[in-house]
């Protein structure tokens, strides 16, 4: 059962994640969403050279700009997603987010005209929408609702087009499955010198180090603009320390996930998707967020199909 330990650490990492991001993200700084994924990449970075000095993967450089596509893909959707939490309460954006599951469905669906045999995935790409359309729609009448209070009193609660980031963050995350399920697949990938079972280890490698590339080009891209208005950018302070924690749990998370999908993936993989509801619990206690009832039901609909086509793939073996 040590997969299942595995699972439940990948689990609260990323949920873990979820919540420092939450408490890293500034409505009044504009570079917020880009200090984020500076510290994300950093941690990468680090991770990324452990790997390459004690682990045995066989690592060509070359597989950097092989895994481009599928990394730059995985890095915008993460930094919209780092730009959404600015705006937004964590328990929409989260739930929205893990929503890529149904998103790459109905692309396999309309593009690859791969129909879907098994009533775990219908049900749950229906979830999955009726969840996320329910959110919208009351998102909206949240907004319509605040927009007679003080703008002091309308923090996070910018409405519909806030609620528009985490899915363009849910539909970027899905291109990038897309390119990364050929890509890591040993009959059809295009990085070179990999095994079956160094593959997933080359590809998770070369997008971190991208990651660390990123970031180091957003951190010269911030103290150069910085700069150029005449504004100090102070790094030592609270919500910068949040990112880095963040930034910890994201590795963190992302290292177990790789080494426990292959162990039991029928129950680890919707285990693991799960992780959005965990952000939901951290926010109400930590950020005291608070939603109306009606919205914690879409949420819970979205949770439940982010389960079932875990639980439908794991059980298809496509993992």
């Amino acid at each position: 059962m040590s997969w299942f330990w595995i699972a439940l650490a990948a689990t609260l990492a990323w949920g873990g994640a979820d919540l420092f991001y939450k408490l890293g993200a500034n409505e009044s700084d504009r570079y917020s969403h880009l200090k984020t994924s500076v510290f994300v990449g950093l941690c990468f970075g680090l991770h990324a050279a452990f790997t390459l000095i004690f682990g045995d993967i066989g690592f060509d450089w070359r597989n950097i700009y092989r895994y481009l596509p599928v990394s730059f893909m995985y890095i915008l959707s993460m930094t919209v997603g780092y730009l959404g939490l600015r705006y937004l309460e964590l328990s929409i954006s989260s739930p929205v987010q893990n929503c890529s599951g149904a998103i790459t469905a109905i692309l396999g669906i309309v593009i690859l005209h791969e129909i879907p045999d098994s009533a775990l995935t219908w049900i749950g790409i229906a979830a999955c929408c009726l969840g996320v359309i329910g959110l919208g729609v009351f998102e909206k009448r949240k907004r319509d609702a605040d927009s007679q209070l003080a703008a002091s009193e309308r923090k996070y609660h910018v409405g519909f087009v806030a609620f528009l980031i985490p899915i363009a963050y849910c539909i970027i995350d899905t291109l990038g499955t897309f390119l990364d399920d050929p890509c890591l697949d040993i009959d059809s990938t295009w990085l070179v010198n990999v095994t079956e079972d160094t593959i997933e280890e080359v590809g998770n490698t070369a997008y971190e180090l991208t990651f660390l590339i990123v970031g180091l080009i957003l951190l010269a891209y911030i103290l150069i603009d910085s700069r150029r208005r005449g504004e100090k950018v102070i790094w030592f302070e609270t919500h910068n320390r949040a990112r880095l924690i963040a930034g910890v749990f994201e590795t963190a998370g992302q290292y177990a996930y790789a080494h426990v999908i292959g162990g039991n993936a029928v129950v680890a993989a919707p285990m693991i998707a799960s992780y959005c509801m965990v952000s939901v619990l951290l926010s109400r206690v930590f950020l005291k967020e608070k939603l109306p009832k009606i919205q914690y039901v879409c949420i819970l609909i979205a949770f439940a199909g982010i389960l079932l086509l875990g639980l439908a793939d794991g059980l298809a073996g496509d993992f």
